[in-house]
């Protein structure tokens, strides 16, 4: 009887997933840069999965939960962060893609005010969504009984990738400086970049290290992810080809290599508790080598990429999650945190509560990502608002939600 009854609906969610294929496909314009989407999609997917993967919870004895590594123990999994690390062809295939929208703005007569403007806009209606929703569930969270140190541990966890929408929307005012930048120098105009961030590093991690101040590190967050969106506006501009991406992918390969074996850069390309120097917050030189590897090995396979994205069952996956990047983005901290908080309730749980420390919960985390990743799909069919126009929004309720926002960012960052 069972049978019976699934056959049919199989038969019916094939047919749906066929049509909305079909859809996709047939709405999709023949100039559509096949290979841009396909790798903003692959950059993205590798936030949740960096995160959920690499990140983990330890239980006190007041049942709260506090934030945990499991490459504190394993040290063997620091590989793994070099693949989940793609801020670098995130911000690559960002630059490509903003020099494009800036040239056709340009192009319909239209101001870089109003570009700029736009892009913003774009950038900051999800994340003051999420900000504001979480102002209003950190109350009510405590009183159903969720301890404080457990609501500061998820506050901090959904800011934390935050930082990135700050630094992605002052780099992205400066393109038409990037833009000239590129028409000059090609992809050279990444060099002083490069340079900056290694004269940085050398001055906190040299001999004089020690009495360099501890915010010197911070000149590095500007020029560290601006080095790939530089390229990637090089890119769109017709200034990086084959050569140059050989380049790249060598040359950045072999100085990641040299940085790890010569330099005693940190492995990890995330931040470990207890180690005293850390890759990407702010990015340190190693990142940049990454990133140029990454970049490199891009654009050599940006055709053939396009090719497999031909296949309209390949496409419609690559569609939806761009239209969906702000909510991953977003949201995927609080998909597994609304695992991870009711469980604390229940005591260890394997793979969610207990401490990353056994390769039982390598293990057993593996098996929570299909549930973190339904928590993210039923979040983001309500969340996925926040990215669409704000119509019907009285300036009183933005100015509600931004109030909330900016008491939740005060929480977040322990200022309260």
């Amino acid at each position: 009887m069972a049978t019976a009854f699934l056959a049919p609906l199989g038969r019916t969610v094939r047919a749906s997933a066929h049509r909305t294929v079909r859809s996709i496909e047939d709405r999709t314009s023949a100039d559509r840069d096949r290979a841009i989407d396909g790798l903003r999609a692959l950059a993205l997917l590798a936030v949740p999965t960096g995160h959920w993967l690499l990140g983990g919870f330890a239980l006190d004895a007041d049942g709260a939960l506090h934030n945990a590594s499991p490459l504190s123990a394993f040290g063997f999994l620091s590989p793994a962060s070099w693949v989940l690390q793609m801020l670098g062809i995130f911000f690559l295939v960002g630059g490509h893609a903003s020099v494009l929208s800036f040239r056709r703005a340009a192009e319909r007569g239209g101001s870089t005010g109003d570009w700029l403007r736009g892009r913003l806009v774009r950038l900051g209606r999800p994340v003051l969504g999420v900000t504001a929703a979480w102002a209003v569930l950190l109350p009510l969270l405590y009183g159903l009984g969720v301890p404080e140190a457990t609501l500061r541990t998820g506050a901090t966890l959904v800011i934390q990738p935050l930082w990135f929408v700050g630094v992605y929307a002052v780099i992205t005012a400066l393109t038409p400086y990037c833009v000239r930048a590129a028409r000059r120098m090609g992809a050279w105009a990444a060099a002083p970049l490069l340079a900056a961030v290694a004269v940085v590093d050398f001055l906190r991690y040299g001999p004089f290290g020690d009495a360099m101040p501890s915010w010197l590190s911070l000149l590095n967050l500007l020029p560290g992810w601006m080095f790939a969106y530089q390229l990637g506006v090089s890119w769109g501009e017709r200034r990086l080809g084959r050569r140059a991406a050989w380049s790249l992918l060598l040359g950045g390969a072999a100085l990641f290599a040299a940085l790890l074996l010569f330099f005693h850069y940190p492995a990890s390309m995330v931040g470990v508790p207890g180690q005293d120097r850390t890759n990407s917050h702010p990015p340190s030189l190693l990142v940049l080598a990454l990133a140029a590897a990454q970049s490199g090995a891009a654009i050599l396979l940006r055709d053939r990429l396009a090719r497999l994205l031909r296949r309209p069952a390949l496409w419609a996956p690559v569609v939806i999650i761009n239209l969906s990047a702000m909510t991953i983005l977003c949201w995927h901290q609080t998909a597994m945190l609304s695992a991870a908080v009711p469980a604390s309730f229940l005591g260890p749980v394997p793979g969610l509560t207990i401490a990353p420390d056994t390769l039982g919960w390598l293990l057993a985390r593996l098996a929570w990502l299909p549930v973190f990743a339904a928590a993210l799909l039923l979040i983001g069919r309500t969340t996925r608002r926040f990215e669409a126009p704000w119509t019907g929004v009285t300036r009183a309720r933005r100015a509600v939600a931004a109030l909330l926002a900016a008491g939740f960012a005060v929480f977040a960052l322990g200022l309260a």
